[in-house]
């Protein structure tokens, strides 16, 4: 019997993630900083946090830390989480053609 590769299983625990798909595609676009992310997403500040933090993690994401007054911190994508690039727009390109609105809307927030 075929046994489920760990590293690919990881990879799949970690993408359905809840959110982190959503994040990865908003830093796709460029760097972000958290309030931008948070007013962008439909999630609270402290689980943006612990995603973004989750994602710092594994190397998928860099914060990134500038010495202005305020402090200004910005969170982008590592090399590894650019490499997810074409695998997220695949991914969309997918979506787009398979999973109608009606299933769309019945995963929006209530």
């Amino acid at each position: 019997m075929n046994q489920l590769c760990p590293r690919f299983e990881k990879a799949m625990v970690l993408l359905s993630t809840r959110w982190v798909g959503l994040i990865l595609f908003e830093l796709l676009k460029g760097a972000k900083r958290f309030s931008e992310m948070e007013a962008d997403l439909p999630i609270s500040g402290r689980l943006l946090s612990d995603r973004l933090k989750l994602l710092e993690k594994e190397g998928i994401v860099e914060r990134n830390i500038y010495s202005e007054f305020p402090v200004r911190i910005e969170y982008t994508l590592s090399e590894k989480g650019k490499a997810l690039e074409p695998v997220i727009k695949d991914i969309q390109r997918w979506a787009e053609e398979y999973v109608s609105a009606d299933d769309a809307a019945d995963n929006e927030v209530k």
